[in-house]
């Protein structure tokens, strides 16, 4: 599965790229998150519930920041382990750029699930992650171009 996305966020890069690596913001708007945890600087856990199609599931996801470029750019390296539910696994480069008084945000995610989470199809999974990414970044560009304007 693979998604990409774009969106202006009304603040400055760094005030972006900070909140980025900021667990207390991430946590926040990220659908159905329980806890942000940085272990060190680029790793995190996040436990979380996610619901797609007919399957529940309480995740633990293990992060990794790669390929780190501040304030321009990473890669975000992760698997997620959600029991009887399956699993998820993927990346997402993450690329911030300049744009008139904010920053362009932009992402392409590759992912791969299994378990009883890739039996229920490739059309549910691809909407239930167009979901989450358009909630999460939704939150965040709202959150940050808030706070930092």
């Amino acid at each position: 599965m693979k998604q990409a996305g774009e969106y202006y966020i009304e603040a400055a890069r760094a005030s972006v790229w900070e909140a980025l690596n900021d667990p207390d913001t991430l946590g926040s708007c990220i659908l159905g998150c329980e806890k942000v945890t940085r272990i060190d600087d680029t790793h995190f856990e996040i436990a979380l519930k996610a619901k797609v199609g007919p399957v529940n599931a309480k995740m633990q996801v293990q992060v990794e920041l790669t390929d780190l470029n501040p304030p321009n750019s990473y890669t975000i390296q992760g698997g997620a382990k959600g029991g009887a539910a399956g699993f998820a696994k993927g990346s997402a480069e993450v690329e911030l750029r300049v744009e008139g008084n904010g920053t362009r945000l932009s992402y392409l995610v590759n992912a791969n699930v299994g378990g009883k989470l890739a039996q229920v199809g490739n059309r549910l999974i691809d909407g239930a992650a167009r979901k989450i990414a358009d909630d999460f970044f939704g939150k965040f560009t709202a959150k940050i171009s808030s706070n930092y304007s």
